[in-house]
């Protein structure tokens, strides 16, 4: 029997596999599947995203947010969490959570040999900045659109996929 609102079957979600990252930070992403789960539920002030992370692959450049909070819980396989304070393994039935302001860049990389699968959670604001914690990462998400550290603009505002 088909579940209806407010229940879904995730994977009745169509996958999406895109990102505004210009290269070479594409390349390092790029192919991801995330299908976000609270639009087609009607949720507007959460975002969530199942999201599948093939081997060798990384959720995104190493980041924090100003005004977002982020929830992450791994459903299947292994991820490698990466912050300022090192590395750590992620497995099934793990989380993470990541205070809105805390200079504490973090990013998920897959160095198993099968994809992961985890939830991404996080409330959804407009006014928030994302700054790149690597140094080699020469850019910065704003309300305006994407810059470089100085402010000279790079291309459009990174997708709100990361939610």
């Amino acid at each position: 029997m088909p579940l209806i609102k407010p229940a879904l079957d995730p994977l009745s979600v169509a996958p999406q596999s895109k990102t505004s990252y210009p290269e070479p930070y594409r390349s390092r992403v790029m192919p991801r599947e995330k299908r976000p789960l609270g639009e087609p539920l009607g949720l507007k002030k959460i975002g969530i995203n199942r999201t599948t992370l093939p081997p060798g692959k990384e959720s995104s450049m190493r980041h924090w947010h100003t005004q977002e909070e982020e929830f992450i819980y791994v459903l299947e396989g292994e991820v490698v969490l990466r912050t300022d304070r090192g590395e750590q393994v992620l497995t099934a039935g793990s989380c993470a959570g990541f205070a809105a302001g805390a200079r504490d860049g973090h990013q998920l990389i897959n160095r198993s040999d099968k994809p992961a699968v985890y939830l991404e959670v996080s409330n959804r604001d407009g006014e928030d900045y994302v700054y790149y914690s690597d140094p080699d990462v020469d850019m910065m998400a704003t309300p305006q659109g994407m810059k470089r550290r100085d402010g000279s603009p790079i291309g459009p505002r990174i997708n709100r996929e990361e939610p």
